[in-house]
This record gives structure tokens, sequence and C-alpha cells, in this order.
């Protein structure tokens, strides 16, 4: 297939959406900012070091430096000899700035953040790199070699080069000293079904999705009975699509499912790769699909998770590749069946749009699970479980307004509600305002170091409520 023209008007445009769909990601609101304000400056110079492995310097090359422009930002007007030196000159990649905020935003909250930066990061470096219609194999290579670095950063995570390739020192990455058969740590003993079982149980609200869960590990139990035993099983698809709001627990429910369909026998690994629409497509022709591959390999003997995944499908625009994503995943679900299981997970209304615009999509997913809302008083024993678990202890008069505030944040909700992502960002801010109070202290003690006051939480809740409305004017 002939690759299309990467063109200045589709770099500015994949550029555009792709940072502002992984801004929404981001549940810290200074932390968000933070990646606004650094993101052009590191991926012109991000298209500056890739250039610098391919041919000569053209006006597409300017038109497309001028076009890495967010939206609400001024663009650059840089000139064809500036960008030819600072080509010529140019730095090693290493991570951005705010690459440590995202690495300590998924150890305190256990989101992706840094993963799907590399899977937004390599997107665009190869976007860059076909600015002048030609990918040539030193670029990929290159491609390849930036993420490794992003990689090295984030504590075990594993990367692999393609078989084949001779293994060298990624650029601006000191080599690492592995440990010793003798000094490696001993393996941790695998959880038993019985242990995940209760893992998922233990979990706040999702009583229906506990009991489908339940329900289906109780089938594949049976089904593998019936087979040792010679009888007949009928066909059954382990590919699931998950339906509701953000924060309701899905890609929790997920993680568990993967090590449960790993310890019951299903799958061999039982690892979870989450993606989302960032990470399986690419702004141009053919790399869609190699981008995808990529993804399904790491996903191989485990669980792929694609959030938001009808955001593959309802896109505008004669240059949108998602469908080419959706072709890939199929054919792999097909030659795949005993090592690969995906999850489709998104809005009810637009997932079901989803699975019915394309008829392969449709005949492998059909068990939905659904994830409701959580009511006002299971967002404050998220709270509270979220308090237990840092060592925090409201006193009774907050636990007390903790419960009105829940109860009416439930019952006024809107479409921008984000269940225990709400919580999660509130909880922070009780955390910053309950710091602020302690430090005019002289002598805390425990209990104060402990302590969390109502005034704490209204403060809290004040300051969480404004970067939600300045948002909503700014969309």
């Amino acid at each position: 297939m002939q690759n299309k023209k990467v063109t200045a008007a589709m770099v500015r445009r994949e550029y555009q959406q792709q940072i502002s769909l992984y801004g929404k990601l981001i549940p810290d609101a200074g932390l968000r900012l933070r990646v606004t304000l650094a993101a052009d400056n590191y991926f012109r110079k991000c298209a500056v070091c890739v250039w610098s492995r391919g041919s000569a310097v053209s006006e597409a090359h300017v038109e497309a430096y001028n076009a890495i422009c967010s939206r609400g930002s001024t663009p650059p007007d840089a000139l064809y000899f500036e960008v030819m030196s600072l080509v010529a000159d140019h730095p090693d990649f290493a991570p951005p700035v705010f690459y440590d905020g995202l690495l300590e935003c998924d150890r305190v909250n256990g989101t992706r953040l840094a993963e799907q930066f590399q899977n937004l990061c390599e997107g665009l470096l190869l976007l860059f790199a076909a600015v002048d219609d030609t990918l040539t194999q030193q670029e990929a290579d290159y491609v390849e070699d930036c993420i490794h670095v992003l990689q090295s950063y984030v504590p075990g995570q594993q990367t692999q080069r393609a078989a084949g390739k001779q293994d060298t020192p990624a650029p601006s990455v000191a080599p690492q000293t592995e440990k010793s058969p003798t000094e490696a740590e001993p393996a941790e003993a695998e959880p038993t079904v019985e242990e995940l079982l209760a893992e998922l149980d233990s979990l706040c609200g999702l009583e229906q999705v506990k009991k489908d869960v339940h329900s289906m590990i109780n089938l594949i139990k049976v089904r593998r009975l019936r087979q040792e035993n010679g009888l007949p099983v009928p066909p059954m698809s382990l590919h699931l699509v998950f339906l509701g709001n953000p924060g309701t627990g899905k890609t929790t429910v997920a993680r568990l499912l993967a090590k449960l369909y790993k310890a019951i026998g299903v799958l061999p690994k039982g690892q979870l790769v989450e993606v989302d629409r960032s990470g399986l497509v690419a702004g141009y022709v053919g790399q869609t699909a190699q981008k995808t591959q990529a993804v399904i390999q790491q996903a191989l003997g485990g669980v792929l998770f694609i959030d938001e995944a009808y955001a593959l499908t309802n896109q505008k625009g004669e240059n949108d590749f998602g469908k080419e994503a959706i072709e890939v995943i199929l054919k792999n679900m097909e030659d795949h069946r005993d090592e690969l299981i995906v999850i489709v997970a998104g809005y009810e209304e637009l997932m079901t749009d989803f699975i019915h615009s394309n008829p392969g999509l449709e005949s492998r997913f059909n068990k939905y699970f659904y994830f409701e809302d959580y009511n006002g008083e299971q967002l404050a024993s998220i709270f509270r479980s979220l308090c237990e678990k840092n060592g925090y202890r409201p006193d009774e008069e907050t636990d007390r307004y903790a419960e009105q505030y829940f109860n009416a944040l439930f019952e006024n909700r809107d479409e921008n509600f984000g269940n225990a992502r709400d919580v999660r960002n509130l909880f922070e801010a009780v955390v910053v305002a309950q710091s602020d109070r302690v430090s005019q202290l002289e002598s805390p003690t425990v209990e104060d170091l402990m302590g969390v006051t109502c005034a704490d939480f209204r403060i809290a809740a004040e300051e969480d409520e404004e970067p939600a409305e300045a948002e909503q004017e700014t969309t």
C-alpha cells in the first residue's frame, strides 16, 4: 500500500489530537498543566532528533516543525536555516522534564501514564519521521531506541529488541548491570484463583460485575472438567466488553481477570497490556498496522485492554486509521485464540456503536460487563479506604461531612462525573490542605500528622471544584 503524503496540516491535526487525548488521562491538574506547558518544546526537539537520522532538511520539515503546536498555543515561525541548524546540532534524546511526575503519579495512583506516554511518543516520532514521505530503517531503529530510553526509567518494565537486531546501547542511557543468579530476588508465589476472587470481592461496589466474573470462572472450570471426561463443550469466547463511566473500576477488574485467566490455566502469562487509541493508531498509512502489531506482541499470553475503544471508529476525516488497527486486532484474535484475550471498554452508548460498526467485532465480543456508577455511600467508603491505606484519620465530624458531600456529588452528577477518580483527586487535595495546616504547628504529634479535619476537607473540596469549572470554560 502506498503511503499517503504527510503534510504539515496532518502533523498539526494529529499532534493536537493526541496531546489533547493524553492530557485527559492525567488525573492531577498540576501535572496536567506541566505536561501541557512543556509538550510543544519537547516534541519539537524530538522531531529534530529524528530528522537528524534521515535525509536532508527540506521545506516539508520546516512546515512540520512549525505545525507542532498545541491548541491555543502560538505556533513557531522558524525559517529553513533555523531548522537546519537545529538538526545539525541536535541534542541527545532524553525523557521530558515532566516524566518524573508521570512516574510518581503511576506509583501513587496505580495509573499507567508513563507507558501511555511511551505510546504517544512512539506514534509522534514515527509521524515526524514520515514528513519527507520516507521512513528509513535508520529512522525506525532510532525511534525504537528512543522508546527504550523511556522504558528504562520505569521500574519493572521489560524491553526487548526485535529478533535479529544487534543489542547496542540506546542513546543517552548508561548500561545497566544485571544481578547474578545468586543475587536475584526470590520469585513471589503466584496467587491462587481463590485469592484473586477474594481480592475481587473486596472491591467497593461492582456487585453485578463480581457475580459475572464468578459465573464465568465457574463456567471455565466446568468446561475443563467436561473436556477431561470426554464430554463435548460448546464454543466460548472470553473476549469482553466493559461498559461504564470513567472511574468505575474497569481497569482494576481487567488486571484481576488477567491474573485469574493465568491462575485457571486459560492464559500462559496473565499480563495486562493497557492501551488507548494513541497506543494503536499512527498518523499515516502503513504504520498503524506496525504499531498495533507491536502492542499485540506485548500482550500475547495475556490480556489486551483497550480503553475508550470507541475512539477507533468515531473519528472523522479521511486520514483516520482506527479501522486499520481494528482489522489487525481481529486477525490476531483469530490467529492467537489460545494466547490472547481482548477486553474493550468505554461509555455504554459509544461502545454499543463501536461493536456494531464491524461484523468481526460483533461475532467475537458477546459478553458484556456493566459497571454502575458508585453511589454516595460507596464514594465515601472509597475515601475512607484511601485515608486508611495512606495513614490518615478523619475525625467524626469530617466523616459525617464527607458522607453528605459524596451523597450530593452523586445526586448532582453530570457527564463529567468521574466516580472513584473524583474521590482520588479529592483525597490528594485533602492531603495538601492537611499538610498546609500541620506544617504551621510547632511540634506536631503523630495524631496531628494523621488527623484530617472538616476544614481540611472543605478547603480541598473548594479547590477541587475550581479546576473542573475552569476546564469546562476552556472547552
